[in-house]
């Protein structure tokens, strides 16, 4: 099992929300397929084909829990799991 594998199973389980890295939450949506914008300390990521836009924020070194949360809603609902 890769990195990128091992870091979707830990967003689905839902059991570490708040230990997942930034850089490495912003690696993974990359891998996904999505654009990266910056604006100031917001890293905004976009898709086509998804609605959704993906709005993060450094909370330290790692991503928010709410954040980590929608990534997960993002992941099952398009079924991105299956690109990896």
């Amino acid at each position: 099992m890769g990195k990128y594998q091992k870091l979707i199973f830990t967003i689905l389980t839902g059991q570490a929300d708040n230990k997942i890295k930034f850089i490495d939450l912003c690696k993974l949506l990359k891998k996904l397929g999505f654009e990266e914008r910056v604006r100031g300390s917001h890293h905004i990521f976009r898709k086509e084909g998804v609605i959704e836009k993906i709005n993060l924020q450094k909370d330290g070194t790692h991503a928010k829990p709410y954040q980590v949360r929608q990534v997960r809603n993002l992941i099952i609902k398009y079924k991105l799991m299956e690109k990896i």
